[in-house]
């Protein structure tokens, strides 16, 4: 078997088989298959596509590349989440320990953020002490005893990927759907999850820009996870706005501590709770009207706030600042964003107000950067809103003092105000089974 003939092959159109895919990912991985041929290959799979069956098999073989985590040790069902990426995105924070206090069990691996969107991991690590790196014995007592914990990717997961995303990077064949969900579900099929639900985002803060695009994605992920034998469906939803009113590391750790403290923020508990009630519907446990039932009930009396404390306990973080919110270390600076005219907020550009986030400090340009925990982005005003010239959109937090002029900048630009009130989309628009 030769490489050449595979990106012939798939040049011309043709369905490779399992062998051939895997040949290309164990050559890559090994270095017999050169970054060059590579790039054709990927190349060939950007204009030619794959079959779900050519995608499963491309999937698989980036699972299999690495290490693979059954959690054998992890006593019960066993649950997963994971978003596509997006701004003020926090769902993790709440839905897994909303779940876990159900009576599933939840061992989390988590990504850092890149870019406009921010990652779980980061977030957490916000709160002081808290340990995302942890030995695989005090990992899975810690999901036995608490019902949840979250920690970040290691190395030896999937390395496949890493490698190809690397390559996709700097050969423009990123925004390949076959491509996408080979490297999303080859990462969570490593994880030997029983249920699985995707938050699929789309719109102008999201990677897929449009619904079509987001539900073509949903729809090939959906059908990896069942030939995979899980049980697994996901939710379409949107990203014209940021989600809830904060963005940024710290920032969102206190709004989504909020809303375990029974703060109902409209568009953020909607997904929230909508998105645990799936998960806790395919897990085969609770009917779907009892799931959100129940997801209410452990809201209101206090049950998933207190595991999410003792998550934050066991992983060595600091409770006192779940406790009490004022704890968290605060930025030196601020400035208010205010109006500049009078009307409806029409629409924001979702990208520009993460890149304002990413400006202040509270993301990374580059994997090596370091985050600012306590800058980000306060909304006071949503799209559909009505302001006055003069009124505070919104409040910017840094400790880089330069950064709040280009900031605001880029936010304003990104907010357009008309005399036309728009019409407001649903948060979740589509479910995908």
């Amino acid at each position: 078997m030769r490489i050449y003939d595979i990106i012939k092959k798939k040049r011309d159109g043709y369905e490779l088989t399992t062998e051939e895919i895997n040949f290309f990912i164990s050559g890559y991985v090994s270095g017999e298959i050169t970054d060059y041929q590579a790039s054709a290959l990927l190349m060939a799979i950007y204009f030619k596509g794959m079959t779900l069956t050519e995608t499963t098999a491309l999937t698989l073989a980036v699972k299999n590349s690495g290490d693979t985590l059954d959690f054998k040790g992890v006593k019960g069902i066993r649950a997963d989440k994971h978003s596509t990426g997006g701004v003020g995105d926090k769902t993790s924070l709440c839905v897994m320990p909303i779940v876990a206090s159900l009576g599933l069990k939840v061992a989390k691996m988590s990504g850092r953020g890149l870019g406009h969107t921010g990652g779980t991991v980061d977030k957490l690590e916000s709160i002081p002490n808290f340990k995302v790196d942890l030995k695989a014995s005090d990992f899975e007592n810690i999901v036995n005893e608490v019902g949840v914990a979250i920690i970040g990717q290691t190395n030896d997961i999937a390395p496949a990927d890493k490698k190809l995303y690397a390559l996709r990077d700097v050969t423009a064949t990123v925004d390949s759907i076959p491509l996408i969900a080979s490297s999303i579900m080859g990462k969570k099929l490593a994880v030997a999850d029983d249920v699985i639900v995707l938050d699929v985002k789309t719109g102008s803060g999201s990677f897929m820009k449009s619904v079509s695009e987001s539900e073509n994605l949903a729809k090939v992920m959906v059908g990896i996870g069942k030939n995979a034998g899980k049980k697994i469906c996901a939710l379409i939803t949107n990203m014209d706005a940021p989600l809830g009113n904060s963005i940024g590391n710290s920032l969102e750790v206190i709004e989504a501590v909020n809303l375990l403290k029974g703060s109902y923020q409209s568009d953020f508990y909607e997904i929230v709770t909508e998105l645990a009630t799936e998960i806790l519907t395919l897990s085969g446990l609770y009917s779907y009207n009892q799931a959100k039932s129940e997801v209410k009930r452990v809201i209101d009396d206090g049950t998933a706030l207190n595991t999410f404390k003792n998550m934050v306990k066991a992983q060595g973080g600091d409770v006192s600042v779940v406790d009490d919110v004022n704890n968290f270390k605060k930025a030196k600076y601020s400035i208010e964003v205010v109006s500049e005219s009078e009307g409806y907020i029409y629409s924001v550009d979702t990208e520009k107000y993460g890149l304002s986030a990413l400006t202040l400090g509270a993301g990374r340009n580059k994997i090596t950067d370091v985050i600012d925990y306590s800058a980000g982005i306060i909304l006071c005003k949503k799209t559909g809103n009505y302001v006055h010239k003069g009124d505070v959109i919104a409040t910017l937090y840094t400790n880089n003092k330069n950064a709040l002029k280009s900031a605001k900048q880029i936010l304003l630009s990104a907010t357009k105000i008309s005399t036309e009130k728009p019409q407001i989309n649903n948060i979740i628009i589509k479910k995908v089974y």
